[in-house]
């Protein structure tokens, strides 16, 4: 479904999931590794907060989209998605795709 077709909430659902996805990489491949293996806390310090508050975007944008026609069963594929290394770059083909 392209994007101009895509109701603002689920373009916001979609756009969200990206960055929160990037977010989540990061913590886990760079920030963590920097933290463990060269001994610097601080790169998970502010990757983390960044993450977080990229998560709790995505959860909201999650409600907002259910408020707009978004079913319960997409808004929790969504959510389990965002606890997944990768999994919110998969949304599309989860939640946008016509079935």
């Amino acid at each position: 479904m392209s994007n101009a077709t895509v109701a603002k909430p689920m373009r916001d659902l979609r756009t969200a999931g990206i960055w929160e996805g990037i977010s989540y990489l990061l913590l886990l491949g760079v920030a963590m590794p920097l933290k463990y293996l060269a001994d610097m806390p601080l790169a998970v310090r502010v990757v983390g907060t960044l993450h977080g508050i990229l998560f709790i975007l995505f959860m909201y944008t999650i409600i907002n989209a259910m408020r707009n026609g978004l079913s319960f069963k997409k808004a929790v594929i969504a959510f389990i998605a965002s606890l997944i290394p990768f999994g919110t770059f998969f949304l599309d083909k989860l939640i946008f795709e016509k079935k």
